[in-house]
């Protein structure tokens, strides 16, 4: 089998790999992905590093690893997120980080068999899973410390998640979480797939983001496959994302202030996501937004109704300064879960999570694929409470409701069916084609890796959620919450569980 051609600027072996890292994280790039690769010719493993910089710069590190001695060096000094893909590459492949402070498992829980990494060309699709159902946590211990354990199975129809707080009276001193109750092997299920019929797949990674994943995802083969999108296309891509961030949006606002007991707010919240789903319906035939993205171009099959959006996004806008202007909301929501500017810089969140934080990321800045108009602006807080993530919710909602009129003037094809043929990818190539797609989906930034063999399938395909980012973030924010401010506060990251555990 041919070999991916790496240029040489972009090699580096395991005992230079540290100095490689720091230098680019010296530059301002950060750590996006790195993925993990069993090389089908038998050479060993290979580890790419993925750096993402703030003026569409990115970049590549590429580390040879032998499979009979299988390690790196831990970057987990250098980048908390460095720290956290090691875990998840161990766990995957078997590839071990030396020296982590944290050499627990992350994704394979205790009774997973300890040899079985899932990832690997060989490993058993049916392992024996026998071992101990429980996981190890550190126990906080003082005068008037207890526990209280919350999950997997909840009372909501949400996805399973393991809480464990420590707690003083009703002050949460820790928090530890248990996820990866719902993986799935996403991943590899992508491995031979022709990349036009991985799109079905990685719409449903995460249901509520279908217009991000798939974007992210074809936008990754048509860079390793050098397929042009002609502007329309992607005007129509960059309003379809914007068309998710609306409904979503709206649905948090209600929800986040139905936990503090403000229901009235949610149920008006709940009439406008259905208003917004049934025009996605209209746009796409279909309520989330599947089936608009493939390779080459988007389809919408009616023009978006932009007096629906505008008068969606203005009583939006109402109920927000109703639930603010009330001093019971206001009491619950300020100054509750804070997260720090710079806890939220040193933990590498992203999204709303992030801006409101004051950490201004945002890849519609960073990695534009299309202008979207004088409209558009990054929509940040400083606080970092729930309030200030509630706050840029509903302000983005107003920003995204303009840069869908300004989509819809810019070019006359918006407003009415787009019809171009679909892209046929090469059936053969010379060697494993490599591509990257980077786009700011509703709850941030969302990065897909996607390798394309020499007879046109797919031969890995890498995923990073932002929620896989801003997990970690919402311990931390619970630092001196009350325990009964626990949902509001999860709420206001709302991260997905699917999305993370793939």
């Amino acid at each position: 089998m041919s070999r991916l051609h790496i240029p040489e600027a972009d090699r580096t072996t395991r005992e230079e790999l540290a100095d490689a890292v720091a230098s680019r994280l010296a530059r301002g790039l950060r750590l996006a992905l790195v993925a993990g690769h069993e090389d089908a010719d038998g050479s060993g493993f290979r580890v790419v590093y993925v750096f993402l910089g703030t003026a569409d710069e990115r970049c590549e590190l590429t580390v040879p690893v032998p499979t009979d001695d299988a390690w790196l060096p831990t970057l987990a000094g250098l980048s908390y997120q460095a720290g956290r893909f090691e875990r998840e590459l161990r766990d995957l492949y078997g590839i071990v980080p030396r020296d982590h402070p944290q050499p627990y498992r992350l994704v394979r829980h205790a009774h997973w068999p300890t040899g079985f990494h899932p990832m690997l060309a060989d490993a058993d699709p049916r392992p024996g899973f026998d071992g101990h159902a429980g996981f190890p946590f550190v126990e906080v211990t003082g005068k008037g410390v207890y526990e209280i354990p919350v999950g997997p199975v909840h009372a909501g129809l949400i996805e399973p998640g393991h809480f464990r707080f420590s707690v003083v009276g009703e002050t949460i001193v820790r928090m530890y979480q248990r996820l990866w109750f719902v993986h799935r092997g996403v991943e590899k299920l992508f491995s031979g797939r022709r990349p036009e019929d991985g799109i079905a797949l990685v719409e449903r990674i995460s249901g509520d983001t279908a217009v991000g994943h798939s974007l992210a995802f074809v936008m990754a083969v048509e860079d390793a496959l050098g397929i042009a999108v002609p502007e329309p296309d992607r005007l129509v891509r960059a309003l379809l994302l914007e068309c998710e961030r609306l409904y979503n949006h709206v649905n948090d606002l209600g929800a986040i202030v139905n936990d503090v007991g403000f229901g009235i707010v949610n149920q008006h919240a709940g009439r406008l996501r259905e208003k917004l789903l049934r025009h996605n319906a209209r746009l796409t035939g279909h309520r989330l937004l599947r089936g608009a993205v493939r390779l080459g171009g988007a389809s919408l099959l009616a023009p978006p109704d932009l007096e629906l959006i505008a008068s969606v996004a203005a009583e939006v806008a109402e109920l927000a300064a109703i639930a603010t202007g009330s001093s019971l909301v206001a009491n619950r929501l300020d100054t509750t879960a804070v997260l720090l500017p710079d806890q939220a810089a040193r933990l590498g969140v992203l999204g709303y999570v992030a801006r409101a934080s004051g950490v201004s990321v945002d890849a519609r800045v960073e990695q534009p694929f299309v202008d979207l108009g004088p409209s558009f602006r990054v929509v940040t807080r400083e606080t970092g409470d729930v309030r200030a993530r509630f706050d840029v919710r509903a302000e983005e909602v107003a920003v995204s409701a303009a840069v869908i009129a300004d989509l819809a003037a810019t070019h006359p094809r918006l407003v009415e069916t787009v019809e171009t043929p679909p892209v046929e990818t090469p059936g053969q190539a010379p060697e494993l084609q490599a591509g990257l797609g980077v786009v700011e989906a509703w709850r941030g930034t969302l990065v897909h890796r996607v390798e394309v063999a020499p007879d046109g399938t797919l031969a890995r395909v890498k995923v990073v959620d932002p929620s896989f980012c801003n997990w970690p973030a919402l311990g931390v924010a619970l630092a001196d919450t009350i325990v009964p401010d626990f949902p509001l506060a999860n709420k206001s990251f709302n991260m997905s569980y699917a999305g993370n555990d793939l």
